[in-house]
């Protein structure tokens, strides 16, 4: 009989405001789409061990395409390895609206298909039972 938490998904989204604008082109900071990853993986701790967990570490991690302010953010985590007090998670974090300024202040339009923006993986620990 297989874990039922293995290949369990988690799926927030999140609009990004001016405020998380760092740089130049309100470019956002890649710790952005980190902090993101760290809330996914909180729900998916609580969801198979009903724990907030502890980030342990990255074993890859890579930006791909920009994040802007106007942008929402669609972030996912697939659990992928089941350990003991561990579990090693594939996260993408993917655009999935834009603004565009050029046409308008407020106007923005869906990506078809998304921009996939940062890939990793990670391996939360949940105390023991």
């Amino acid at each position: 009989m297989g874990d039922g938490r293995l290949g369990l998904v988690v799926v927030h989204k999140r609009y990004v405001s001016a405020a998380q604008a760092h740089y130049a082109g309100d470019l956002v900071d890649g710790a952005f789409g980190l902090a993101c990853f760290g809330d996914v993986a909180t729900e998916i701790c609580i969801r198979t061990d009903g724990d907030e967990g502890l980030f342990a570490s990255y074993t890859s991690v890579q930006f791909l395409a920009p994040i802007r302010a106007g942008d929402v953010l669609e972030t996912s985590g697939t659990v992928i390895r089941v350990g003991r007090r561990s579990r090693e998670i594939e996260f993408v974090a993917a655009v999935i609206c834009r603004g565009r300024p050029d046409l308008g202040t407020s106007a923005a339009e869906v990506l078809e298909p998304p921009v996939v923006a940062i890939r990793a993986v990670g391996t939360v620990v949940v105390p023991g039972r």
